[in-house]
């Protein structure tokens, strides 16, 4: 989440030459080690990874397969045999989804990877999906 830490950064800065001639400068390294760790965690539980997946709904009936690839695009194949595609970023802690301008953009909070690499994806509104990599 580059961002956040560019923000962290900033305030930093402004926060050192503030408090120059000050001797009081824990309070800066702690602001700057909170934001590191806070984009840490938001790094190790959302993250881009290329390959093909099948995503289910809450009953375990299969919705799609999901190809995310390398160069942050994707194409998701509906069981109706429609095809989105467009690109996947991380935004605030989720894996969104934006099908290049022809749909709202889908933004998904993640669950931690169970053994088998699959996970749970929560949409906005609380729908929860099951995600399965596809083995190769």
């Amino acid at each position: 989440m580059r961002p956040l830490g560019s923000i962290a950064l900033a305030a930093s800065i402004a926060l050192a030459l503030t408090a120059c001639g000050k001797k009081e400068e824990a309070p800066v390294a702690e602001a700057s080690e909170t934001a590191a760790s806070t984009d840490a965690a938001a790094a190790q539980t959302t993250t881009i990874t290329p390959g093909t997946f099948e995503v289910f709904d809450a009953a375990g009936k299969k919705q799609l397969t999901s190809t995310i690839n390398a160069d942050g695009t994707y194409a998701d194949d509906l069981v109706n045999g429609q095809r989105i595609a467009g690109i996947v970023k991380v935004v605030d802690g989720k894996l969104c989804f934006d099908p290049s301008g022809k749909a709202p953009q889908e933004c998904y909070t993640e669950s931690a990877r169970a053994a088998d690499g699959s996970f749970t994806a929560t949409d906005e509104k609380g729908t929860v999906l099951t995600v399965k990599p596809v083995a190769k």
